[in-house]
């Protein structure tokens, strides 16, 4: 694959790097109804899409911004700490489905936002959040600490119409404690761990 090629379908966001099964629900009502009981599709058909992809199968009723939500949940619930245990994620975002279901509302009622609505992004600790979740750089010092406005960046995905997944681990302060500090490692969330090489950073 090329350097062109991954970055093109990395752009789906953060949360694909911890993708996992999805649930598909039933095309949609003209009514704002609760989607039908989820069926599991084939795994790579997410952890491999682009955000096109996803779009296509969300405007289709394929998918819908609740069941890619919920598939990228069970996926991190699968492999954050059980499983390889990649400590990957610090939090999920305890309102991410009623934000995904409200996207859907959306989308039933006058279309997408654009090529982000639905689509379910984790951000790094170090990116504000006004919400139920913490900002803390991966720092213990900054435990707790629930930031009183979004950052610029997390106020554009909302206003694109991304769910806010949750937080990402990163080198705490964002590498900037030390020159030869491990990659990865945060006093929040520990060491992360290479999906693909467990025994790397």
């Amino acid at each position: 694959m090329s350097r062109r090629d991954f970055l093109r379908s990395s752009a789906v966001g953060g949360a694909l790097v911890v993708a996992g099964p999805i649930a598909c629900g039933p095309a949609p009502s003209p009514e704002p109804a609760a989607p039908a009981a989820a069926t599991v599709v084939d795994e790579f058909a997410l952890e491999e899409t682009t955000l096109a992809g996803l779009q296509e199968r969300m405007t289709t009723g394929e998918w819908t911004a609740r069941s890619v939500t919920e598939a990228y949940l069970a996926r991190i619930e699968q492999l954050n700490l059980q499983g390889p245990a990649l400590r990957a994620v610090l939090e999920a975002n305890p309102d991410a489905l009623a934000i995904a279901d409200e996207l859907d509302r959306e989308r039933r009622a006058q279309g997408p936002r654009g090529p982000l609505h639905g689509v379910p992004v984790l951000l790094k600790d170090n990116i504000d959040t006004a919400d139920r979740m913490t900002t803390t750089a991966g720092s213990l010092a900054l435990s707790g600490w629930v930031p009183p406005e979004d950052s610029g960046v997390a106020a554009r995905l909302r206003a694109a119409g991304a769910v806010l997944l949750g937080k990402a681990n990163l080198s705490e302060w964002a590498n900037f404690r030390s020159t030869r500090s491990s990659s990865g490692w945060s006093g929040r969330g520990g060491q992360c761990r290479n999906p693909y090489v467990l025994d790397r950073n």
